[in-house]
Order: structure tokens, then C-alpha cells, then sequence
């Protein structure tokens, strides 16, 4: 059975034609559904996710349709792969259940990961260059060692931790993580 998604972002929008080109490309149950395709709560799509079975295909007009991202996409055809089912777009002419279609999702796939993994690369390049010039990574220190030391001294003469805060204008749970009991 193939399986269609049409999906909107605006009620002042129209499903119309992406169910024409649904049912042209054969659907027997079209879901649809109004939502923002950032949303990663989107209900009907979550439901005719489920709806379909091994052997069936899930079929929309256009992968940004479906998908909030391509991690996101790789994920969905994933679980299909997983489950026996197909993918198709019909804009981007993929479809898996083709020897082609795979290979087009699958060298998709490779330039999404290459993406990430070249990503994960130059970070790590700029945090030891960082690092090597002093920077560390992480929010600053909400006191200064010259802080914390007054800190402790007030501790020592028994004022109380709400008071030693606010005169540092940080929270009492700040305080206690910058001073452990161990060390006031």
C-alpha cells in the first residue's frame, strides 16, 4: 500500500494540490496535517509514521514535507529500512524502493555524515587553538579567587550563606558549588 503525507505550515495555505499528486502517484490513505515542519511534535506525521507496514511505502510530495532536517530524514528512512517499508519523494525523485532511489539516499546519507564528521573536526581543531592561547571553554567564573577567598572568610565567622550571596549578587546554590562544605 503506499502511504501519502501532505502536510501545510498555515491554515491559509492549501493541500489540495499535494494530494492531487498523491493520488496520482497512487495513494490509498493520505494523511494531513497543518504544522510548522520545525515542530518536532507534529502528531499526523507521527501517526502515519506508525500507520505504515512492511511492505508498504510512504510517499510525500517533497522531503522538506516530512523532514525538519536531513539528520532528521536519515532517521525516518532508518526506521522504514528497519520495518521493510519504502520512502519516496516525488519532487526529489527518490524513491527506495528502487535500486536507485537507494543509492541516492544511501551517497545522501555519506554527505550528511562527511558534513558532521568534518564539523566534529573543526571544532576540535578551534578548542585546542583555543586552548593553546589560554582560552578556556564553559561560561566564566561567576567569582574571582579573590572572591571566593572573602567568601570563606565570612563563612568562618558564621554569616549566614544568603547573606555571603547576595553580597556577591549570586544565587545561595552558586555559592555552595564555588565553595564545597569541604572546603568553607
Amino acid at each position: 500500500m503506499r502511504v501519502g503525507y501532505a502536510r501545510i505550515s498555515t491554515n491559509g495555505q492549501n493541500l489540495d494540490g499535494q494530494i492531487d499528486r498523491l493520488r496520482e502517484a497512487g495513494c490509498e490513505r493520505i494523511f494531513e496535517e497543518v504544522a510548522s515542519g520545525s515542530r518536532s511534535d507534529r502528531p499526523v506525521l507521527k501517526e502515519a509514521l506508525s500507520f505504515c507496514r512492511a511492505g508498504d511505502t510512504f510517499v510525500c510530495l517533497s522531503l522538506s514535507r516530512v523532514a525538519r532536517s536531513v539528520q532528521h530524514l536519515i532517521q525516518i528512512v532508518a526506521d522504514f529500512e528497519e520495518r521493510d517499508i519504502g520512502f519516496m519523494s516525488l519532487t526529489e525523485t527518490i524513491d527506495t524502493t528502487t535500486p536507485s532511489g537507494r543509492m541516492l539516499y544511501t551517497v545522501m546519507s555519506a554527505c550528511v555524515q562527511l558534513e558532521r564528521d568534518i564539523l566534529i573536526e573543526r571544532t576540535k581543531i578551534g578548542l585546542a587553538a583555543a586552548k593553546r592561547r589560554g582560552r578556556l571553554g564553559g561560561r566564566p567564573k561567576k567569582m574571582s579567587d579573590v572572591q571566593i577567598a572573602s567568601a570563606k572568610e565570612m563563612f568562618t565567622k558564621d554569616v549566614p550563606a544568603a547573606e555571603i550571596a547576595a553580597a556577591f549578587g549570586i544565587s545561595v546554590a552558586t555559592l555552595y558549588r564555588t565553595i564545597p562544605s569541604s572546603s568553607r
